[in-house]
């Protein structure tokens, strides 16, 4: 029967079966060994009620027989389930009643249950000291899970991390899989709190079936998996996954949890922009601790404050309250919690002119995770800004955007990558407003820049679980729009691409320093213009850099050019739906619309008659630039950054075919792709039923120049889905990205297929974007909806252009333009090989530093 009580944690399933079997046997002491079974499993289950009721049947018969060992048995099992349930006294006093009773590996069992329970307390240096060797593997195993938890919550990561690598060595010779797939759970929360998101959610992706339908288990995997998407900048992926947990642990009656689950949602709508409701669910978090578990308590506070903070309150309470907090934070042990108080109550007392104790507060705080090591940066820059020393605030900007370099080093999915630019916007903000020269300006916009737009170090690997979630996707996303019961599984496939993508890990680029990014830009620009459009706050600045000089250039309030570029986007749109020629007066609409924002962007810049080449800004990313009168006619590219430019510039000018692609429904596709191979006759030329997937990406790659005439379609909120359909449905960012060697240059002749998503910290998200990131020189793409009857004509004239010799900028300006055609842009290289830049260094990046720390 002994059996029984090992099955019900290595496979409660099974156990639950053996021992329903066992509760009428004549021998009341089986009786109670199977309840005692019966309720252990069902806490696995996630039948905690359930669980209790096993438990208090097995007391009453042990104590009506007078079993005094069975006895302080159950309840050493009661403490566990007392703990889900949240009742953290009763479960330290009924430890209390049964330690006296219990010898060897029982005695053992108790303290790891014990130590459970001191854990979800918040007594987090009492559990570190309960770590002690043992005969009973499951005994070792809780023991060792709990006490390297309770270290790496307190901050000793290594040494937290250590004691579950042993765990989980004691668990995999034991052949205890339950407990083993628990232990990598565990781990998983360590790889978090590292920064290693992808490490984290591959464990998370690898444990989850094993859990599978281990109720409580599969719960708390949940939470932790929310945890690193709030870490991942995923708030809004987050927020949805804990309400569901929080229903099912609400209604199981685990109320421990439920706590833990409230705590981590405030922290989500906080990261999601909403901090409001997140004061709101701290406080109900806050509640659910209680007194019995007074140091989780100050975690809810903690998130309360950052809450208000956010909000925009400044008062002295809350600097008071974020004082006293830190001070109970730290007494707690919460380490990382307390340094990001103590610096909110920085913040504040510098924000209420208090410099001399805003410096001693801030003084003392440094490492921690990502989010508390920026903040702590941001903090230290401010002080010395208020102290007058802009150059030691420049220097602690440079540190912070160092370390979230180093975090977004490390990620290999650029839905990560773009991501982690978040944790740097606000300092990166504060790095534009401290530059004061043209150079210092366009060296803090690219340092900023290069979070989000560094390139992998390494490609993805060939992955046969990835290519067969894209091919499900693609079939389901085909036959949607006939069948709208699928969206339900297309939005689950979705789902599943990203969480696929996301465990790819990168390796840290070399990077070098910043100083000479100008000189080279000199250098590769020869007769060219640069252009880099920055915020700075609510104003829109230029750094225009040509002929070895730079210039500062205030274009105005950067809402009046947001304003203006929807304007012109709807009159571009509009003229590209239309079934006839443009009206007068939406060709006046056009014209007004262009020359507003051309005065405005483009009068002070002094372009004179160069080529230009752009890096826009927020909204300006989705800009048709070629309507601009100053524009119209020049030789244009369009890149996120110098740093990405040059890396463009370098792409090298291997031999290769021709691809040519016609897509379905697309009634010019044909005709389009079989005008531009007279100048090809010997490319590849895939249309009708033949321009599959497969089919296309094969032929893309290792493509010197592809051409593709199909329907494309932005997906607002998730561009990695934006698509191009294909014969057998469309063919997403996430196929492109699978390319070995993608075409040099690309031309997508399609709607909006180079519209971007741009998010915090610059990081500009979309199909050409990413092609840039893997490898194109050049590619040739429209931010807006272009008109299929016009397309050809321009596409054909390009392409006649390109045949004499002219670069893809140069070709594409030199087209006379439809309106119904002007969203075609050229993003990347843009220019011709002979003019290509070949420095003797690789693109400049910052050192990776991971031991950065405001001191």
């Amino acid at each position: 029967m002994c059996d029984l009580i090992t099955a019900a944690a290595a496979d409660p399933r099974r156990a639950y079966s053996s021992a329903l079997a066992q509760v009428t046997a004549a021998d009341p002491g089986l009786r109670v060994t199977a309840r005692r079974a019966l309720g252990l499993a069902c806490k696995e289950l996630g039948r905690l009620g359930e669980g209790l009721e096993h438990l208090d049947e097995a007391l009453r018969i042990a104590e009506a027989e007078h079993l005094t060992y069975a006895t302080a048995q159950v309840k050493m099992n009661l403490v566990g389930l007392l703990v889900a349930r949240g009742d953290l006294e009763a479960a330290l006093a009924t430890a209390d009643e049964a330690a006296p009773v219990l010898t060897g590996a029982d005695a053992d069992r108790l303290l790891a249950n014990r130590a459970c329970a001191l854990a979800r307390s918040g007594r987090i240096g009492e559990v570190a000291r309960i770590a002690r060797t043992c005969e009973d593997p499951a005994v070792s195993i809780g023991l060792r899970v709990n006490t390297g938890l309770a270290r790496a919550y307190a901050g000793k990561l290594g040494r937290g991390e250590s004691d579950l690598r042993r765990a989980l060595s004691v668990a995999e010779r034991a052949g205890l899989r339950h407990q083993a797939a628990m232990v990598r759970h565990n781990l998983a929360v360590i790889a978090v709190r590292r920064g290693d998101l992808p490490a984290a959610l591959a464990i998370y992706d690898a444990v989850e079936p094993e859990l599978a339908g281990v109720g409580e288990r599969l719960c708390q995997l949940q939470l932790d998996r929310a945890e690193a998407l709030v870490a991942a900048q995923l708030p809004e992926e987050a927020r949805p996954l804990l309400t569901r947990t929080l229903e099912h642990l609400d209604g199981a009656g685990y109320r421990c949890d439920t706590a833990d689950a409230l705590l981590l949602l405030a922290h989500a709508e906080l990261a999601d922009g909403d901090p409001r409701a997140a004061a709101a669910t701290a406080r109900r978090a806050r509640d659910a601790f209680g007194a019995e578990r007074a140091g989780f308590a100050l975690l809810a506070e903690q998130v309360g404050l950052r809450a208000r903070w956010t909000d925009g309150e400044r008062s002295p309470s809350l600097a008071a309250e974020a004082e006293r907090a830190a001070g109970l934070l730290a007494g707690a042990g919460w380490v990382s919690a307390a340094a990001d108080t103590r610096t909110l109550a920085g913040l504040i007392a510098l924000d209420q002119g208090r410099r001399e104790h805003a410096a001693r507060l801030l003084g003392r705080v440094g490492g921690g995770p990502l989010g508390a090591r920026v903040a702590a940066w941001h903090a230290k820059a401010l002080l010395r800004l208020a102290a007058g020393d802009r150059q030691g605030a420049a220097a602690a900007v440079r540190a912070g955007l160092r370390v979230v370099d180093e975090h977004a080093a490390a990620l290999g999915a650029a839905e990560l990558r773009g991501r982690a630019a978040g944790w740097s916007a606000e300092l990166a903000g504060l790095g534009v407003r401290l530059a004061r020269g043209p150079r210092a300006l366009l060296v803090a916009a690219e340092r900023a820049r290069a979070i989000a737009g560094r390139p992998p170090a390494i490609r993805p690997p060939r992955d046969r679980r990835l290519a067969g979630l894209l091919a499900e996707l693609r079939r389901v996303s085909a036959e949607v729009s006939v069948r709208p019961e699928l969206l339900a599984a297309q939005t689950r496939l979705e789902q599943a691409v990203r969480t696929r993508t996301r465990v790819l890990t990168s390796s840290r680029d070399t990077v070098r320093g910043w100083a000479w990014l100008v000189p080279a830009l000199f250098e590769a620009l020869a007769d060219r213009m640069f252009v880099e459009l920055i915020r700075d706050g609510d104003d829109l600045l230029a750094v225009t850099v040509a002929g070895g000089r730079c210039r500062r250039v205030s274009l105005g309030p950067y809402a009046r050019a947001e304003h203006d570029v929807r304007l012109l986007r709807f009159a571009v749109s509009r003229l590209a739906h239309a079934a006839t020629p443009a009206t007068p007066a939406a060709a006046q609409g056009l014209a007004c619309a262009a020359g507003r924002l051309d005065a405005r962007l483009c009068g002070p810049l002094r372009l004179g008659d160069r080529p230009v080449v752009l890096a826009p800004t927020g909204a300006l990313h989705g800009l048709p630039w070629a309507a601009l009168p100053s524009l119209a006619g020049r030789p244009l590219t369009v890149v996120p950054s110098v740093a990405s430019w040059l890396r463009t510039l370098r792409v090298p000018d291997a031999p290769g075919h021709v691809t040519l692609v016609a897509g379905p429904d697309l009634a010019h596709a044909a005709g389009e792709v079989t005008a531009v191979r007279s100048r090809h006759p010997s490319a590849v030329l895939l249309t009708g039923a033949a321009a599959t997937s497969d089919a296309v990406r094969a032929a893309l790659d290792g493509a010197a120049t592809a051409h593709l005439a199909v329907h494309g379609r932005f997906r607002s909120g998730n561009a990695l889905f934006s698509s191009l359909r294909l014969a057998d449905g469309p063919l997403i960012t996430y196929d492109l990205e699978r390319l070995t060697r993608p075409p040099r240059l690309l031309v997508l002749s399609a709607c909006d297929a180079g519209r971007a998503d741009v998010r915090a910290g610059e990081a500009v998200m979309g199909m050409a974007a990413s092609l840039l990131s893997f490898g194109t020189a050049t590619v040739v793409a429209a931010v807006t909806p272009v008109g299929d009857t016009a397309t050809p004509g321009l596409m054909t004239g390009f392409h006649e252009r390109l045949a004499t010799g002219m670069s893809p900028a140069e070709a594409l300006a030199a087209t006379p333009r439809d309106p119904a055609t002007l969203g075609f842009l050229c993003f990347g290289a843009g220019y011709e090989r002979r003019r290509r830049w070949e420095p003797d260094r690789p693109v400049p990046y910052e050192r990776d530093r991971p031991d950065l720390h405001p001191q």
